[in-house]
């Protein structure tokens, strides 16, 4: 399992007490370092509009994983991330930057995968 400098900066906002717990529940998985390759898919998927300028840190998300080459990116997002309707539009993206999608899923659909 891993997260990235924008998962820390996500569960570090808030109500302080709260954000420690996060914090303290994420403190030994491996941090994904920035990439260019990242940076490349991130900025193709605002700008081609799959993703919309305010949410950058979900194509962000979404950017990390594929050029970390995870095989699966877990996220309860379903409106910009783990969205059927968006998913030809991200895996598109991906390819273009010579990168594959990882399989997008909530943790419950991870749990049913066989």
């Amino acid at each position: 399992m891993f997260i990235s400098e924008t998962v820390l900066a996500e569960v570090s906002r808030g109500d302080a007490v709260f954000a420690a717990a996060r914090l303290a529940a994420i403190r030994n998985i491996q941090v994904l370092r920035d990439s260019e390759e990242a940076a490349v898919l991130t900025k193709r998927l605002l700008a081609d509009g799959t993703i919309p300028p305010g949410a950058a840190d979900d194509a962000i998300h979404l950017a990390l994983a594929a050029a970390h080459r995870m095989d699966y990116l877990l996220t309860w997002n379903c409106r910009h991330i783990n969205n059927p309707a968006l998913r030809r539009r991200i895996e598109q993206a991906c390819a273009s930057c010579d990168l594959t999608c990882p399989v997008i899923c909530t943790p419950t659909e991870l749990m049913r995968i066989e």
